[in-house]
């Protein structure tokens, strides 16, 4: 089985509203998944599906091959957005009774415990209560217990939200190494820089459906729009400009000169890039002709706000 989790038609409703629309989604073992979409989309009623918080109307959700049972809370570990720590309970008192709702006992708790609490440098917080400590710090301690049982699954909603960038870089890290060490992670967030470096998959989800479903670099790949950034030291712009007005999508506003150089942004179409190149070397020294592959930012907003979408 190549994929741990496989969503399959899943429909919810709330009274009239329609919160998922036949929504089917593959994540692949061992990957890094991307969960996207605007606020409402339907990202977090898929999140509590998974996570048996509440069911789907119709369809199915399998995790390991198998349909979802309540057994398999003990193989999910999952970060809400919205926290859920017991502010005045102390740190290391919450922790092993979490861990322990999770399956393990009260000494392999203790041990895994450890183990983080040094991993993370929060070895003196195991007194403290929730609410002596800042957002950031909550935050680590929230990570922690969403980790120690070494679920095979992890679903983290916003994981860097209350961090500052050292303490986000270090959570990062530890992301990755939870892949590294076979942890299949679905990661959902708004932030889309981290998307593009930490995702292998990604899905978008809109208005209920799914939009996009792949690997990262294929979703990129497919929506490519064939546009060049190029630089080039030339003594006859205006030939130039004829040669390429004649044959591309281009203006004199993306025309941009910075000293001697221009600098063209240009959509060739169906035109070859060897095509283009030509043109330019005939007209003067190529100095920068790459590619402007879509970010991961660029494909969201173009997708939910197309205008098949409005």
């Amino acid at each position: 089985m190549s994929n741990i989790l496989e969503v399959r038609d899943v429909v919810k409703k709330y009274g009239d509203f329609t919160a998922l629309n036949s929504v089917s989604l593959s994540v692949p073992k061992g990957s890094i998944y991307g969960l996207l979409g605007p606020n409402g989309a339907g990202k977090t009623s898929l999140i509590r599906i998974i996570n048996q918080i509440t069911y789907p109307d119709s369809g199915q959700v399998l995790l390991d091959g198998k349909p979802l049972s309540p057994d398999h809370i003990r193989d999910i570990g999952y970060l809400p957005e919205e926290r859920g720590l017991y502010k005045s309970m102390k740190v290391g008192e919450q922790c092993l009774y979490l861990a322990q709702l999770k399956g393990l006992s009260h000494s392999e708790a203790k041990k895994q415990l450890e183990f983080w609490f040094d991993k993370l440098d929060i070895n003196g917080w195991w007194n403290k209560k929730i609410q002596e400590l800042s957002k950031g710090m909550a935050q680590k301690i929230q990570f922690v217990v969403t980790v120690l049982h070494k679920p095979k699954l992890l679903i983290f909603d916003e994981p860097f939200s209350g961090f500052d960038p050292v303490n986000a870089n270090i959570i990062k890290d530890e992301i990755l190494e939870l892949k590294k060490n076979g942890a299949t992670i679905i990661f959902s967030t708004h932030r889309m820089e981290s998307v593009e470096e930490l995702c292998d998959d990604i899905a978008l989800i809109h208005k209920s459906n799914k939009l996009i479903e792949g690997k990262l670099n294929d979703v990129k790949r497919n929506h490519r729009t064939n546009n060049y950034e190029v630089g080039i030291l030339t003594d006859n712009v205006e030939g130039l400009m004829y040669d390429l007005t004649q044959k591309f999508m281009i203006s004199q506003a993306d025309f941009k000169s910075l000293n001697d150089e221009l600098k063209l942004s240009i959509q060739i179409g169906e035109t070859r890039p060897n095509d283009l190149l030509s043109v330019l070397t005939h007209r003067g020294q190529v100095t920068h002709f790459v590619e402007k592959i879509p970010s991961v930012n660029d494909i969201f907003i173009n997708a939910v706000s197309g205008p098949t979408n409005e």
